[in-house]
Formats: structure tokens, C-alpha cells, sequence
């Protein structure tokens, strides 16, 4: 599946499309199909988004999960201070990353 991601204009957050928006979170990402560019295109000229770009992901018993190690890095946060991630009190966020 593919999801569109891309930093947030005013604050620099990653963010994740939802399908009509955008979320911080990747649980509220929505597959793209076809539409990537043209979104991605949209949202940088209503100035919404900064550097938007399409990831591979895929969906299992844990959620919605990039299929590239960078790009799961961006969704949970730093992989060295747990307590800095966006799920910090999550015991398994450490095992989400790997």
C-alpha cells in the first residue's frame, strides 16, 4: 500500500495524509492509490505541507507500518530516547521500530 507523507508547514511535524487532512499520527494514514502526486501537489500550493512524498507501508496486528526503516523512525520518533517517541509509554514501541 502506498501513504503519502510530508512536514508540516508552521511547525515541522511529520504528518501522515488522512484522506481529507492531515494527522501527526500514521494510525490515521489512508492508502493513496493513484492520486499521490495530485495530492501532494495540491496540499504544497495551499501551503498545508512541506515536501510531501509517497511510502510504502503495510497494515498488520500492530497497525498501519512503513515498510523502510527511515520512515518508521519519522512515524514513532527518536530511536534512542524512548520517552521522546510518540508512544512513549508503550513497552513494545522499542520493538515497532526494528
Amino acid at each position: 500500500m502506498k501513504i503519502l507523507t510530508g512536514n508540516d508547514l508552521l511547525t515541522g511535524d511529520v504528518t501522515w495524509w488522512t484522506g481529507n487532512g492531515w494527522s501527526r499520527h500514521i494510525a490515521d494514514a489512508a492508502p493513496v492509490g493513484d492520486d499521490a502526486t495530485q495530492i501532494a501537489q495540491s496540499e504544497e500550493a495551499d501551503r498545508k505541507v512541506v515536501g510531501a512524498y509517497v511510502i510504502d507501508a503495510q497494515s498488520d496486528a500492530e497497525g498501519l507500518r512503513p515498510a523502510h526503516i527511515k520512515e518508521r523512525i519519522r512515524a514513532l520518533g527518536p530511536t534512542v530516547r524512548l520517552d521522546l517517541s510518540l508512544r512513549p509509554n508503550d513497552p513494545a514501541a522499542s520493538a515497532w521500530i526494528a
